[in-house]
């Protein structure tokens, strides 16, 4: 038996406060490391460009500064050529943004902010070099590109995981993309934010379906998949529910897919469709809007918004429809590329199959 189980409460919950500062101050020293790090990493980037040291020292100086620093420093890694070429893009990538080029000095106990354009620099080194070294490879020289992934990687808590999927899925491309009349219908202060939630097209290459799939299975895929479906759709989305029944008049209607966005403080109703976009798909969202609204919607609530996920769509004719209504509607895309051979449903077992088998 351990000493913990044999000692009285009040010695428990002293241990585990221990413990748990102990982890506090790990994280803290890792966060503090990263940042001395990338401070200096800065440098001699900045060091590289500034001295023009591959002209100066011919084209091989990477290679040789590599060896030099390994044999300098053994027992620390980082001086791969490769690296080294990072490190030179990170400077590049961001310098630009930066209007006081005053980096901290290494020995300072705390980076202070820098006075920057669209980056501090306390947000630059608040995040992991792996993180970095990602977004310098896949955005290619586009400044702006970076800073909507790095902000967004200190927002949502990305892992590098998390984040190598949105930038394969080019999130910078698709946010805020949907077709809407937010602008107009909803005040300012919340149409921006709005808009920005929105995405087109929508990546649901997380779903695997046949060819010839149906609307209801995409929806099942959809549900069976919800983590990855709330990641896809961003974060502040709470799900409230599929086929969200509301008894309107004397009839029944059922809400594809109901969700409320927790920044927004809003409801927000989505159909999915698996056609191309028809005007008549707007008559039923705001129907299922104005219900929520109605029905729904507490004190203190924002206006529900409507959000149509469709095949595809015409840009005109969506932007035409979405003006001639009065309520809060966006219209957006889906991609779904990993598509199985129709053939292939008939092969693959059912789930009563499978439990079959398994007893």
């Amino acid at each position: 038996m351990s000493g913990l189980l044999t000692k009285d409460l009040a010695y428990k919950q002293w241990v585990q406060s221990l413990s748990k500062k102990f982890r506090q101050s790990q994280i803290k020293a890792a966060v503090k490391v990263n940042r001395e790090m990338l401070a200096f990493y800065w440098e001699l980037g900045r060091d590289i460009v500034e001295m023009k040291a591959e002209s100066r020292w011919g084209s091989g100086f990477i290679d040789d500064l590599s060896k030099d620093l390994q044999q300098e420093l053994p027992t620390i890694k980082g001086w791969s050529p490769t690296n080294l070429r990072y490190i030179k893009r990170f400077y590049q990538l961001y310098s630009p943004l930066i209007q006081s080029q005053v980096v901290p000095k290494l020995a300072s106990t705390e980076i202070q902010s820098q006075v920057v354009t669209e980056l501090d620099m306390e947000s630059l080194f608040s995040i992991p070099w792996g993180h970095h070294r990602n977004i310098i490879s896949k955005c290619q020289g586009n400044s702006a590109k970076a800073v909507f992934y790095i902000k967004q990687t200190i927002e949502n808590g990305w892992s590098r995981a998390v984040l190598l999927n949105f930038l394969d899925t080019d999130l910078y491309e698709r946010q805020g993309k949907a077709v809407t009349n937010f602008a107009s219908i909803l005040p300012p202060e919340q149409s921006e934010l709005a808009q920005e939630i929105t995405k087109d097209p929508y990546n649901f290459d997380f779903l695997t379906l046949t060819a010839n799939y149906h609307e209801k299975e995409l929806k099942d895929a959809l549900m069976d998949n919800i983590t990855k479906f709330l990641l896809e759709l961003g974060k502040g989305f709470a799900f409230v529910g599929r086929e969200y029944r509301l008894t309107v008049g004397k009839t029944e209607q059922f809400i594809d897919l109901l969700f409320y966005h927790i920044k927004l403080r809003s409801y927000v109703v989505i159909e999915v469709k698996v056609t191309e976009f028809e005007p008549r798909d707007i008559g039923q969202v705001s129907t299922y809007v104005a219900a929520v609204d109605g029905m729904l919607r507490g004190e203190g609530d924002g206006q529900t918004i409507g959000l149509l996920i469709c095949k595809t769509k015409d840009e005109v004719l969506a932007k035409y429809a979405t003006v001639g209504v009065n309520l809060p509607i966006g219209i957006s895309e889906y991609e779904l590329s990993k598509l199985l051979p129709e053939e292939f449903k008939g092969t693959l077992p059912t789930i009563e199959e499978i439990e079959s088998e398994l007893r």
